[in-house]
């Protein structure tokens, strides 16, 4: 948990390499690209050694689905998308620590009180630990399993 990390906004272009490798590598590039991307807000995780982000995270100012305790219309919301850290990073603290500084960006900068995100439904206990939690039914992107989660 000691791990170095400098954590600052990055451009989008910036992302999408980690972004490709770790979330969907079996996919063409242009697949981890969102065409919403030009208006988020993006951050990475760097450490002394390298050049390029091990982690990465994309922040927008989007109300979430009519569904959950999110959809309360005087609450302005945030969604992070294409969270995704090195595998040779992970379980340093790293990802926490992108995490929690995007959750106080999302209150300082975009005066959002609530934060979601669509979570491969594997890594949704690693979101609880974090505090958030679970709304909404489980759906699918292709063959892979998603929970929406809420803070």
């Amino acid at each position: 948990m000691g791990v170095d990390i400098e954590l600052k906004r990055i451009a989008a272009d910036e992302t999408i390499t980690l972004r490709h490798a770790v979330l969907w590598p079996n996919h063409p590039v242009s697949h981890v690209r969102l065409p919403e991307d030009d208006h988020g807000f993006h951050y990475g995780a760097f450490v002394p050694s390298h050049d390029t982000p091990v982690a990465v995270i994309s922040l927008f100012k989007e109300p979430p689905p009519s569904v959950g305790t999110l959809n309360d219309e005087s609450r302005a919301a945030a969604r992070f998308r294409k969270f995704a850290c090195d595998p040779a990073y992970q379980g340093r603290g790293i990802g926490t620590r992108l995490l929690q500084y995007i959750f106080e960006e999302a209150r300082t900068e975009l005066d959002c009180d609530a934060i979601w995100c669509d979570a491969r439904l594997s890594t949704a206990d690693w979101y609880e630990r974090r505090g958030m939690t679970r709304f909404g039914e489980i759906f699918y992107k292709e063959d892979i399993p998603y929970v929406r989660m809420q803070i």
